[in-house]
């Protein structure tokens, strides 16, 4: 719902997730939002059809590092940080 945080690294998640005014974070740190989550969505098709053809032997993603999880935390707090700052100016505006 509206003003929650979701982590997932499914992007049909994701859009849900945007649908309902929720705010979605990769777990790499990466943010979907409205600008990027069609190109995403997008992408996973053309994987899809790639695997399926046969063609194409996709690896999966490489091992988590220290370096990925401070970013991730970082990207975390920046968005939780305006989610914040969101709702506050939103909770203020329907108070005044």
């Amino acid at each position: 719902r509206r003003g929650d945080v979701v982590i997932t690294q499914d992007y049909g998640v994701a859009a849900l997730a945007l649908g309902k005014g929720a705010r979605a974070i990769h777990q790499s740190g990466r943010w979907y939002m409205d600008e990027n989550i069609d190109g995403l969505l997008m992408e996973r098709h053309l994987a899809k059809k790639a695997r399926r053809s046969g063609k194409h032997h996709l690896k999966g993603p490489a091992k988590r590092t220290a370096e990925d999880d401070l970013h991730f935390a970082e990207s975390f707090e920046k968005l939780l940080n305006e989610a914040k700052q969101d709702d506050y100016i939103s909770g203020s505006n329907s108070n005044g």
